[in-house]
């Protein structure tokens, strides 16, 4: 996983958290604007998310975290 996206992703997941608490849940596009302007990273998270882990379309955002964090 590219570092950019691995960071993004802990951005996201710990200001959910902060926000709304440890129930949050997450969908791989929480990572990224309405307007696609990074289609690679996007795909990279959708592979990851869908083909890698085989995730539900919403997780907690605590699952994810701890994926991405022991990669």
């Amino acid at each position: 996983m590219q570092k950019i996206l691995k960071a993004k992703i802990m951005e996201v997941c710990n200001k959910k958290i902060a926000d709304k608490g440890q129930d949050v849940g997450v969908s791989f596009y929480a990572f990224f604007k309405n307007k696609n302007d990074t289609p690679e990273l996007l795909m990279e998270a959708a592979t990851w998310w869908i083909k890698t882990h085989k995730l539900d379309h919403f997780e907690k955002a605590v699952k994810i975290k701890y994926l991405v964090e022991n990669l």
